[in-house]
């Protein structure tokens, strides 16, 4: 199973997310509830740092991702953030045997 797991402080902001796990749907290769998650996931990741090129820490692994932005760049990654949460929650919806959504108050 994917555990997503959100970063939210205080004021309820989403401050990052953390990726890990396979979902274990089908074969590594031919698992279309990883694909879209990792697409998704490094589509945001890519977003918030090229693109926007906001401070984050970005760490990456075998069946691991994790991305925290630093709170100056929160306001500018927001609708990044908020898109990717609404994917998997999308995506949790229609695989809950290989997707769990979480919040983590940083």
């Amino acid at each position: 199973m994917i555990q997503a797991d959100f970063y939210v402080n205080a004021s309820g902001e989403l401050t990052g997310f953390r990726l890990a796990g396979h979902s274990g749907a089908a074969e590594a290769g031919s698992d279309i509830v990883c694909a879209a998650v990792s697409s998704a996931a490094y589509m945001a990741a890519n977003t918030v740092s090229d693109v926007i090129r906001a401070q984050a820490r970005i760490t990456a692994d075998e069946g691991y991702l994790s991305v925290r932005v630093a709170d100056r760049d929160l306001r500018a990654c927001r609708v990044v953030l908020e898109g990717f949460k609404l994917h998997l929650l999308g995506l949790e919806e229609q695989y809950p045997e290989n997707i769990q959504v979480s919040y983590l108050e940083v």
